[in-house]
């Protein structure tokens, strides 16, 4: 038969009267070097069994804290974001290097000109961190509600166009700040101020390097037959649209006309591009 063990629990309170005369905790609690006079020096308690808990009023044990786990996580510093400056040019006697600098890129073309596929492989295959953001993937964020632009432009298919443009260029400034490159796309117009390149300068930085994909009429308009959903037009619509991007010619942006190129030779030009974007910045 087993009996509790420990110090004697104190009398019973009698109803109406706090605890009984004469008990005093300190009476039944000798403390570690208090001496009971009919037994001699109190003893020391026996350590507790492994896998026990100390007892609740034993004296803890004074030990310095351990450092923390090197996986421990949650004490990377993250920069904030900040406008994105020009990207420095190369000494005179180097040649840019597109492919291992940290850039701010936008696609711009028509639907149907690959922006999305050429903006992905070369993400993939750069030899710096670099991320890839889509203005049609985070206008598509909103679900119930969304406002598609092909049911007609208006109040509120301008705003959500806006905001995703604003969320995409914060995104961007976040990564740049933290040493990742970026690269988005866009069919942005250059005869429309509200969906024009202003809005990105503002919301990326000066240091954004627009690059125009124009293929052919009859390329976009296979690449459009090709896709389902609310990203495929109707060939009169593509058709509008690829006329309006005509106006980039002339304009001062590097054009690049990926009609018989596949989506690894366009972006081994999109390099070439940028290199030459790096060493004179074009004015827009």
């Amino acid at each position: 038969m087993q009996h509790a063990v420990g110090p004697p629990l104190p009398p019973p309170h009698q109803p109406g009267h706090g605890p009984a005369a004469g008990w005093s905790p300190a009476a039944h609690h000798p403390g570690p070097h208090q001496a009971d006079p009919q037994h001699g020096p109190a003893p020391v308690p026996p350590p507790p069994a492994p896998g026990y808990p100390q007892a609740p009023n034993a004296p803890a044990a004074q030990h310095a804290p351990a450092p923390p786990p090197p996986e421990t996580t949650g004490h990377v510093p993250l920069p904030p974001g900040g406008p994105v400056a020009m990207p420095s040019a190369p000494p005179a006697t180097a040649a840019p290097d597109a492919t291992g600098t940290t850039l701010a890129v936008l696609l711009i073309g028509p639907a149907g000109a690959g922006k999305t596929s050429v903006a992905k492989y070369w993400a993939d295959h750069r030899r710096v961190p670099t991320a890839h953001i889509s203005l049609d993937d985070v206008r598509e964020w909103v679900r119930s509600g969304f406002a598609d632009p092909q049911s007609g432009w208006n109040d509120h298919s301008e705003a959500q166009y806006r905001l995703a443009r604003r969320t995409c260029g914060f995104a961007a400034r976040n990564f740049l700040a933290n040493g990742i490159s970026c690269i988005l796309d866009d069919a942005v117009f250059p005869d429309r101020p509200v969906v024009g390149l202003g809005g990105w300068k503002r919301h990326v930085g000066p240091g954004l390097l627009p690059v125009v994909l124009l293929p052919g009429l009859e390329i976009v308009l296979e690449r459009n037959a090709e896709r389902s959903g609310n990203r495929r037009l109707t060939d009169e619509e593509v058709a509008r649209i690829h006329g309006r991007m005509a106006g980039w010619y002339g304009s001062g942006l590097p054009i690049i006309d990926n009609s018989q190129l596949d989506v690894p030779a366009t972006a081994r030009v999109l390099d070439d591009v940028l290199a030459r974007s790096i060493a004179s910045p074009p004015a827009w």
